[in-house]
């Protein structure tokens, strides 16, 4: 079990259907806010912690247990804005504050079309969208209190959501170390 250093800053998860905005916001986030951005599905790319490929979906099947050996000794020491659009099989002591980013399906569609999404995984990714699913697998995961949804779909709606986390912060520090 990793429990975080001391003196260590908190570790915050950003989740949300692929498309919603989360790159946009986590790359926003780790400059301003001096964290390291743990991007899961690049890690995993990178360091070959891929089971297969999914022929239907035309992705990876991640092996999670690799990016969870990986990534372990990054939490503990604290300060990380971790990245990916899942979140059920990370351990609730690793984040002190969710952020689920979301984003009208219209929009959403419009951006996994230009991204070249298959039929099946552009519709399977609307749905998750319309159902809410990666908002309930985070409330279901962690805390109520640290679980925060936030909209992905202008700039204006980005620019919100950098400022409604750093104003967060001070007080997620807080209660990390009180």
């Amino acid at each position: 079990m990793s429990e975080l250093d001391a003196d260590a800053k908190p570790n915050i998860l950003i989740t949300g259907t692929p498309g919603a905005g989360k790159s946009y916001l986590c790359e926003r986030l780790a400059e301003q806010l001096n964290f390291d951005w743990l991007d899961c599905s690049k890690i995993a790319k990178e360091h070959d912690y891929v089971e297969e490929h999914d022929e239907e979906y035309d992705c990876p099947i991640l092996d999670e247990d690799k990016l969870m050996d990986h990534l372990e000794p990054l939490m503990q020491k604290g300060g990380n804005i971790v990245e990916y659009h899942g979140c059920d099989f990370f351990p609730e002591r690793w984040f002190q504050a969710v952020f689920v980013v979301t984003c009208p399906n219209k929009t959403l569609y419009d951006r996994l079309k230009e991204r070249n999404y298959n039929e099946k995984k552009l519709s399977s990714n609307i749905e998750c969208e319309i159902f809410g699913t990666i908002l309930e697998e985070a409330r279901e995961s962690y805390k109520a209190d640290i679980v925060h949804e936030l909209c992905g779909e202008t700039a204006a709606d980005a620019a919100k959501s950098l400022k409604t986390v750093k104003q967060w912060y001070p007080n997620i520090y807080n209660k990390l170390h009180a």
